[in-house]
C-alpha cells in the first residue's frame, strides 16, 4: 500500500514538471512574438501587420507603413474638393486624384477637412501625410514644405451678372469691396495690389477675408461685396451655380501649378507619389479625372 502510494506521487511529481517545461516554452514563444510583431522572415506577415502589401511601392515608403495615405484639405473648394450636399461624402479632382494615387500605390486615402490657412502647419505637426487642396506652389510656401505639381490654374474674378461695376482685372477694385478666401494666393494679390494703389494715391480696395470661401461669395450674393477672388475653376463653378445671379470674368491671372504638400523630411513619400503621378498619367487615368470634371485646361502634361 505505502509503495503504490509512493508511485503515485512519484508519477504526479514528474507530470507537473512535465506542464512546468511546456508553459515555460510557450512563455518564450509568447514572449519573442510580442518584440518583433511579426514571424521572422515571412513578407506576408510584415504586410499584414503593417497594412501595406509586400512589395507594393509604398512598402518603404514610413508614412504609409498602415496602408492609409491619409490627406489634408479644405474641403469647401468645389469642383477641386468639396462634400455632396447634404452628406460628409468628398468628391472633386483632389478627391479623384488622391484616390487613383491611393490604388497606384496600394493604399488607401483617407482626406480630412481642415482649414485652408493652417493646412501648412497641421502637415508640419504630422496630423496628416499630405496636403491636397489646391494649393499653389510659391516660393514662400516652398520654404517650409515641398510639393508635387499636378494641376495648373489662374486667379478669376467673380461678380454680380451684367458686371454693374466694369471690373475688368484686380486694378478696376480701386474703391470697390472684394472677398478673398483666408490664407490664398488671391489674399494676396489683394494686398499687393493694395500696396500698388496705396503708391499711385488712388482708393485702395476693401478686403474682406473668410476662413472658406462660399462665405466670400455669399458676401457677393447679398452685395456687401463688388467681387470675390478665387482660383479659375472655382469661380466659373460658382458662377454656374448661381441661377444667372453671378458671372466669372474668364480670366487666369498669374497661373501656377497646383501642389501635393508633403514634409520636407518625407523624401520617400514625395518620390513614391511622384512616382504613382507619372503612371497614372501615362495610363490616361489622370486625363479621364480631369476630363470627368472639365477641367482638362488645367493639365500640367500639356
Amino acid at each position: 500500500m505505502h509503495s503504490r502510494r509512493w508511485f503515485s506521487l512519484l508519477w504526479l511529481v514528474a507530470a507537473v514538471a512535465a506542464v512546468l517545461v511546456v508553459f515555460a516554452a510557450c512563455g518564450d514563444d509568447e514572449e519573442e512574438g510580442t518584440a518583433t510583431g511579426t514571424p521572422a522572415g515571412t513578407a506576408a506577415a510584415t504586410a499584414k501587420a503593417t497594412g501595406t502589401p509586400a512589395g507594393s511601392p509604398a512598402a518603404a515608403v514610413p508614412e504609409l507603413e498602415d496602408g492609409v495615405l491619409q490627406a489634408g484639405s479644405d474641403i469647401a473648394y468645389a469642383p477641386i474638393e468639396f462634400f455632396e450636399e447634404g452628406t460628409q461624402n468628398a468628391v472633386g479632382l483632389d478627391i479623384d486624384l488622391g484616390n487613383a494615387l491611393a490604388e497606384e500605390l496600394g493604399v488607401t486615402a483617407e482626406f480630412t477637412n481642415s482649414v485652408f490657412d493652417g493646412l501648412i502647419t497641421s502637415l508640419n505637426s504630422q496630423r496628416f501625410d499630405v496636403i491636397m487642396s489646391a494649393m499653389t506652389v510659391t516660393d514662400s510656401r516652398s520654404k517650409e514644405i515641398d510639393f508635387i505639381p499636378y494641376f495648373s490654374a489662374g486667379t478669376d474674378i467673380l461678380v454680380a451678372a451684367g458686371n454693374p461695376k466694369n471690373i475688368k482685372g484686380v486694378e478696376d477694385l480701386s474703391g470697390l469691396t472684394a472677398a478673398a478666401e483666408s490664407g490664398t494666393i488671391q489674399e494676396q494679390q489683394l494686398k499687393t495690389e493694395n500696396d500698388n494703389l496705396k503708391a499711385a494715391g488712388k482708393s485702395e480696395i476693401n478686403v474682406l477675408i473668410f476662413s472658406e470661401n462660399p462665405l466670400a461669395v455669399e458676401q457677393l450674393g447679398i452685395g456687401r461685396a463688388d467681387a470675390v477672388l478665387a482660383d479659375s475653376p472655382v469661380v466659373a463653378n460658382d458662377a454656374r451655380l448661381s441661377d444667372g445671379k453671378l458671372q466669372a470674368l474668364g480670366l487666369a491671372l498669374e497661373s501656377a501649378p497646383y501642389g501635393i504638400g508633403v514634409r520636407k523630411d518625407s523624401p520617400e513619400l514625395k518620390a513614391a507619389l511622384e512616382g504613382a503621378l507619372q503612371k497614372i498619367m501615362a495610363s490616361g487615368k489622370y486625363d479621364q479625372i480631369l476630363k470627368d470634371w472639365g477641367l482638362e485646361s488645367g493639365s500640367i502634361q500639356q
